[in-house]
């Protein structure tokens, strides 16, 4: 166990927003506050049993991609998206899963993405909302959408490390079922061509946050962004943090997240 700042969401009343594009001229980037909490955060891998998605709403899983060109765009899409597919068939058992999305990120990255590259993401915060997650299926999978609301299906994230042991900036995720529905603040997400949803994390005492200590490479993380059963956890959030054991001179975290969904029979 460490203890480490977590950023929540401070309470307003508009509503949140954030611009994932130049703003216009006297618009801020973002409406918030940041609510700074320091909190233990716990190493999941003493947990017994392990977490999964449908308890703990997240989970670890052994996963060595063969792909190695994380840097381009076509190998990740035309190859990595197929090992991810994989892996989250196997933990999950669905019968379907499309990755549509992705993100590289490297902690020396501070403000707008490089070339590409995005720095983590400090902020206690959940990918998808009860209206943003159907959505994402419509408009990703519009002539299949319906038929394919009817059944169960869910977002989940995949983070992998590209190079182990990390130590900087490791990512803390919440226990969902440590989330009460007050917690979770939609929040706007402006981009040029559409709008998105996100849920903020409000504070609560009741949360839980973990981690998996010196996570490596032939690892990733699974994380539950939202789940139409409502009898399994539905919703975790997740920030990176600071690790204040973290030696000096740390190599900075390098990491992929891969967004699919999970359809079910």
């Amino acid at each position: 166990m460490v203890e480490a700042t977590v950023s929540y969401i401070a309470d307003m009343t508009e509503r949140p927003a954030f611009y994932l594009y130049e703003p216009p001229p006297g618009t801020p980037w973002r409406n918030t506050k940041g609510d700074r909490r320091r909190l233990p955060i716990h190493d999941a891998r003493e947990l017994v049993p392990p977490p999964t998605l449908d308890v703990e709403g997240f989970a670890l899983a052994p996963f060595t991609a063969t792909c190695a060109a994380f840097g381009d765009a076509s190998s990740v899409t035309g190859g990595y998206y197929r090992e991810v597919e994989a892996l989250v068939r196997d933990v999950t058992g669905a019968a379907r899963v499309v990755a549509f999305d992705y993100n590289l990120r490297n902690a020396t990255v501070a403000g707008p993405p490089r070339d590409g590259v995005q720095g983590p993401v400090r902020y206690a915060h959940n990918d998808y909302t009860e209206r943003s997650a159907p959505q994402r299926v419509r408009d990703l999978l519009p002539a299949d959408a319906e038929a394919l609301l009817r059944r169960r299906f869910a977002v989940i994230n995949v983070w992998k490390p590209l190079r182990g042991p990390v130590r900087d900036a490791p990512l803390a995720v919440c226990a969902a079922r440590t989330i009460g529905a007050g917690d979770l603040v939609e929040t706007d997400l402006r981009y040029r061509d559409r709008l998105g949803e996100v849920y903020s994390m409000r504070f609560s005492p009741s949360h839980r946050w973990f981690y998996f200590a010196e996570m490596q490479a032939d690892e990733a993380l699974l994380l539950k962004c939202f789940d139409s059963d409502r009898d399994v956890a539905r919703f975790t959030a997740h920030t990176a943090f600071d690790d204040p054991s973290a030696p000096p001179g740390t190599p900075p975290r390098q990491s992929i997240e891969v967004r699919t969904l999970a359809f079910f029979a």
